[in-house]
């Protein structure tokens, strides 16, 4: 009886840190750090472009 009892407590504190994360994730305060970190990929791309040219070829 006490596996069974510390496996349902176990799942409803895997669900409370669920619940918390999705409302930490679509909270509206995080909306502009999140597009920031979105265009982060495509920032570095330009960096590599002009770095590429002046790197020497093995």
């Amino acid at each position: 009886m006490e596996i069974g009892m510390l496996r349902g407590l176990g799942t409803l504190v895997v669900f409370v840190a669920f619940i918390g994360l999705v409302f930490w994730a679509y909270n509206g305060k995080r909306k502009s750090s999140f597009d920031e970190a979105a265009n982060l990929p495509f920032a570095d791309d330009a960096s590599d472009t002009t770095n590429s040219a002046k790197e020497p070829k093995e």
